[in-house]
């Protein structure tokens, strides 16, 4: 393969020194990621009437539950990278290098969500038509760990946006041909493929939130289409190892999973809610009435509350005046 100048240059590590803290981009990233999900669907809960602190009162059971939801579904499905001969196992549990499933990450996150939306007192299909833009493009942000971890690539290619992966990367294919392995090699840049496909359904998610309005969980549905159709065609341009049914990779299925189940979703709830959605709160269950606050003294309405006292007495001292007179 002939060698070109690419867009990406070489990743800079996986990490960078602080002091002597060792920080990982792929944390970085993630983190950035929960964040943006959190801020955008708390906006969005404040919009439709609930109270926007809710989004992190439920995101600290849907996060950890969707982190190890999201490992152990990668462990699985790459159980060869940590209990094969020469493996350590105990790396099965350092997230901050890499490997969460998203997959796995959607099933167990929405154990982790039910259970927060449930104390919350929210509807949980009404906090998942919140969560959905930002889910999305919390993934846009997260896809590029994969850069600096130099990982999750797809085939060698010329293209210019092509991404170089030095030989000497675990990663590295062993089977390529001859002439290709002299470092660093241009790969396709799923990662890149996969972060602007999800900032477009960002877009495209919030574009049908305003224009049709769909609530009951029909927006995370679309969510679950969108995304899957995308992932589909992307997992197959990866070259990463991975378990193969019926010539279709484990994320492929999953993907194919991903399509039906929002479509079923979005059917389902059709038939149950074809009205409007009048609160994200469960029955039982509203936000909480605010007193209204105070007035500072120099701004309450003193006409209101002396007048009266005031109008009676000179009304008095007017009459006491006019009696006076008339025995003169």
């Amino acid at each position: 393969m002939s060698r070109i100048h690419t867009a990406f240059p070489e990743s800079p590590g996986s990490a960078f020194q602080v002091a002597n803290l060792q920080i990982h981009y792929y944390a970085l990233l993630i983190l950035a990621g929960i964040i943006l999900a959190v801020w955008i669907s708390g906006a969005r809960l404040r919009s439709r009437g609930a109270e926007g602190a809710l989004a992190l009162d439920i995101a600290l059971f849907a996060v950890p539950f969707g982190i190890i939801g999201g490992r152990a579904f990668h462990v699985v499905t790459h159980w060869n990278d940590y209990f094969s001969d020469g493996k350590n196992p105990v790396t099965a549990l350092f997230v901050w290098e890499g490997g969460l499933a998203i997959f796995g990450a959607l099933i167990f996150g929405a154990v982790g969500a039910f259970i927060g939306a449930r104390i919350a007192g929210l509807r949980f299909t009404s906090y998942l038509d919140a969560l959905a833009p930002g889910l999305i493009l919390a993934q846009a942000v997260g896809r590029w760990g994969n850069y600096f971890n130099s990982e999750l690539f797809g085939a060698p290619t010329t293209a210019p946006w092509g991404v170089p992966i030095a030989s000497s990367n675990p990663a590295f294919p062993v089977d390529l041909p001859a002439g290709t392995t002299e470092a660093p090699t241009l790969f396709e840049p799923t990662f890149l493929y996969e972060s602007l496909w999800c900032l477009i359904g960002f877009a495209l998610l919030l574009w049908v939130d305003r224009v049709m309005q769909p609530r009951w969980g029909k927006l995370f549905g679309l969510y679950l289409i969108y995304y899957s159709i995308g992932r589909y065609f992307i997992e197959g341009m990866r070259i990463d190892p991975s378990d193969i049914y019926f010539g279709l990779r484990t994320n492929q299925w999953m993907s194919l999973i991903g399509v039906v189940g929002g479509i079923v979703l979005i059917i389902m709830q059709n038939r149950r809610h074809p009205g409007i959605e009048l609160s994200p709160y469960r029955a039982g269950f509203s936000a909480p009435v605010k007193e209204p606050a105070e007035q500072p003294f120099e701004d309450q309405d003193l006409d209101s509350e002396y007048s009266g006292e005031y109008v009676a007495d000179a009304s008095a001292d007017a009459d006491a005046i006019e009696s006076i007179n008339l025995k003169k």
